[in-house]
């Protein structure tokens, strides 16, 4: 590995010299905090982009036989690779997305219609060059591993070469945010303020049937998007009106992702195995003493605790499928974070990954989320594709890297919007229980979705 420190400054600014370049991959801790918000990293020009789409891998354009996660493991294996000391953990890999509907493979549920089929089951590139942001260190550094070069001297021609070419790019002057005017969109959900209270009492239904505790049921948005639309310069917005320790920006061609989310889904750091759920949401008020209150009255809250305990249990059985014997904890449980448009209770659960495994193995035991899905998980997955009625495709997927040293660090991809050429979609949703009401459940939907929304031209009125 080799690596160059560079002038610090904020990540969107390099984001912005980049635009453009093929495969942008921006992982981007918007929201600082010492340990959630504390790295960012960018890279771009990937050497090898792999699809996975309906059981069927294809690299570059052609397709592999094998399944899945086997492939991605085969086409990793080559790059194997330690970590250099005292840099941010992630120093080349792959960077993409895992969607909802690719635990759809991993499991024996219910596959719904892909009707709009915007997004892959998996999307992934391999990057040999990263620029790494230590926020509380406020350093940076470029690392190139040299990749796909493997034998060591034309790796370390390959490494320098490609520091040399990056600090080139990142030294011209920052190109200006666009300033466009864009007709208003008009957002459309599959549900109505009605139909979604009719959701929540067929899943209360099946709770008092016994079916299950919980699931989470999300409104889907689409809106058509004019022809000169540009996904960064709304990336961009989205940032500033709702900065959150996981968001991204991912440019996978044809489909462009900014996803604000506040939520850790899995981190691998050696064998040590992190997820942070997210369940139990207040909005936030501009008034202090309101505000305060607000989360006091979600921390007393005992509806949502309960909505949180169970999706702690739920990933605790799911981290033990793949973890030592007796090492999976929960450091804690219920504990307050807030966000720009939000308060939520969040919980931590850990593990110690069982020798033998590795990140892939981790995804597949415990992909998708619990705290996005239900308990129990897979009869809760079912009813979500009864009653939401389509593939959720990246919503409630994963965002985020596999290092070549075999670490990870994915967030849930909620907050997140995803974009071709000519639509955009949203979704928004919830955990309901037995004790969830109606009206309440719709305006939290919405609740999350508004900082998103409010970072596009707006249309009078709410979403219909």
């Amino acid at each position: 590995m080799w690596t160059r420190p560079i002038p610090y400054r904020d990540p969107i600014a390099a984001a912005a010299r980049l635009q453009g370049r093929p495969g942008l991959a921006f992982l981007d801790s918007a929201m600082r905090h010492p340990d959630l918000g504390r790295y960012s990293y960018l890279a771009a020009d990937p050497f090898l982009s792999i699809r996975i789409r309906d059981g069927r891998t294809v690299c570059d354009g052609e397709p592999r036989e094998g399944a899945p996660l086997a492939v991605l493991r085969d086409l990793l294996a080559p790059y194997r690779t330690a970590p250099l000391p005292g840099l941010p953990p992630f120093q080349g890999g792959a960077i993409g997305y895992f969607a909802y509907d690719f635990g759809q493979a991993l499991e024996r549920v219910t596959v719904p219609p892909r009707r709009a089929g915007l997004c892959d089951d998996v999307a992934l590139s391999l990057y040999g060059t990263v620029i790494a942001w230590d926020h509380r260190a406020e350093t940076c550094h470029l690392i190139a591993s040299g990749f796909p070069e493997t034998e060591p001297a034309a790796r370390a021609r390959h490494a320098l070469a490609g520091l040399d070419a990056w600090e080139a790019r990142l030294a011209g002057p920052e190109p200006a945010d666009p300033a466009r005017d864009v007709p208003p969109l008009a957002w459309r959900s599959n549900f109505t303020a009605e139909s979604y209270a009719a959701a929540v009492e067929r899943v209360r239904d099946y709770i008092r049937a016994g079916d299950i505790y919980q699931a989470n049921i999300a409104q889907r948005f689409t809106a058509a998007l004019p022809p000169d639309f540009d996904p960064f310069a709304f990336y961009r917005r989205l940032r500033a009106r709702n900065a959150a320790t996981f968001a991204a920006y991912l440019d996978c061609g044809d489909l462009k992702v900014a996803s604000s989310s506040p939520e850790r889904f899995l981190r691998l750091d050696g064998r040590r195995i992190e997820t942070r759920p997210i369940k139990g949401t207040a909005p936030r008020s501009p008034d202090p003493a309101e505000d305060r209150a607000r989360a006091e009255a979600l921390l007393a809250s005992d509806k949502e605790r309960a909505e949180n305990v169970m999706i702690v249990d739920l990933l605790r059985n799911d981290l033990s499928r793949i973890s030592t014997p007796h090492s999976v904890t929960v450091p804690v449980l219920c504990g307050l974070e807030s966000y720009a448009s939000v308060h939520h209770l969040v919980s931590v659960v850990s593990g110690r990954l069982r020798d033998g495994a590795d990140a892939l193995d981790l995804i597949a035991a415990t992909f998708p989320g619990g705290s996005i899905t239900g308990a129990p998980k897979l009869r809760a997955m079912d009813i979500i594709t009864e009653i939401e009625g389509d593939a959720r495709e990246l919503f409630c997927g994963s965002i985020g890297w596999i290092g070549f040293d075999g670490s990870l660090d994915t967030n849930i991809a909620i907050r997140t919007v995803f974009m071709d050429a000519d639509q955009a979609v949203l979704q928004a949703g919830g955990g309901i229980t037995l004790l969830s009401d109606p009206v309440a459940e719709y305006e939290e939907t919405l609740t999350k979705a508004e900082r998103v929304f409010a970072a596009f031209p707006a249309a009078a009125g709410d979403p219909t």
